[in-house]
């Protein structure tokens, strides 16, 4: 039986996912590289971290050989969309991969991830309102059955630190500075949709599962605890303020993913504000994303 591969490569982590032709998970793996560092600033990617994620793709290259991939399907998000120099990425990820990764438009990616999150939840739960917290950018799409309406957000863990976030731990000014953009970018979800018609929020990502895994207490990662557990909006901000607190040591020690430690209080900031400023009082948290959007689109 052929299997199928998935590949999410977004700001601050490259995921893969590969499955067999009926949909049955096989592997599900994830390497922080930061391919957005500095995008923000420079407006290009760094060469030092283009090598960081051609070796991950290198490493997923092997591992889907294992598995005997028959398709792949892989997707770049938002450092991919700013950087001037993308060109120079995608022919590197071509050659390792031996497929040109598509450049996902912000409107596709958050299309995606409402079909991989909602994907196990009963139909009349709906509407559903689905927020993909990324490194560089935020999707928000609401819908019951399809997508209805979608925006994405230059808003993420790794864009937010880098423009605001400099002081170890951060000092109040900066975080002010980073809450007061967070929010001018939100009222942009306002004018696109109306939030209030869905009856189940649907969080996504690494900032929201680090903040899960936090909250439950966990001393290392278990995607089946974390998978539809449920962050409230008062949980959040006592995270977020926890966080914000601790020097990027402290944090370390946190959370159950290290490598997240320099970006997380932007990612946790980003997901406080959206639930306190759009009404939000709580969230189901889902493992499931864009990647498995992608698998189910190669069936």
């Amino acid at each position: 039986m052929s299997a199928l591969a998935a590949i999410d490569i977004g700001t601050n982590s490259v995921r893969l996912l590969v499955t067999d032709s009926a949909g049955r998970e096989l592997e599900r793996s994830m390497r922080m590289t930061r391919l957005g560092q500095g995008v923000d600033v420079a407006g290009e990617l760094l060469p030092e971290a283009i090598a960081r994620t051609v070796a991950v793709l290198a490493e997923y290259a092997a591992r889907m050989q294992a598995h005997g991939v028959a398709r792949v399907r892989a997707v770049a998000t938002s450092a991919a969309r700013d950087a001037r120099n993308g060109s120079t990425f995608f022919d590197a990820a071509e050659r390792t991969l031996g497929v040109r990764p598509e450049l996902l438009s912000g409107d596709s990616e958050a299309r995606l991830s409402f079909y991989g999150a909602t994907l196990g939840l009963r139909r009349s739960d709906g509407p559903f309102l689905v927020i993909d917290l990324g490194g560089g950018s935020t999707e928000f799409v609401l819908g019951s059955q399809h997508p209805e309406a979608a925006i994405s957000l230059q808003m993420g863990c790794v864009r937010m630190t880098e423009r605001h976030l400099h002081a170890d731990p951060p000092t109040s000014d900066e975080l002010r500075a980073c809450q007061s953009d967070v929010r001018r970018e939100l009222a942009r979800v306002r004018a696109a949709m109306d939030v209030t018609k869905a009856r189940r929020v649907v969080g996504l990502a690494g900032t929201v599962t680090a903040l899960a895994a936090m909250q439950l207490g966990l001393t290392h990662y278990d995607a089946t605890r974390t998978h539809h557990s449920h962050l409230s909006a008062t949980e959040v901000s006592t995270l977020t303020a926890r966080l914000a607190g601790a020097n990027v040591a402290e944090r370390r020690g946190l959370l159950v993913e290290p490598a997240r430690a320099e970006v997380i209080v932007g990612g946790a900031v980003v997901l406080e504000l959206i639930m306190s400023e759009l009404g939000l009082p709580e969230l189901l948290v889902s493992e499931c994303d864009i990647l498995d959007g992608l698998a189910a689109s190669l069936n």
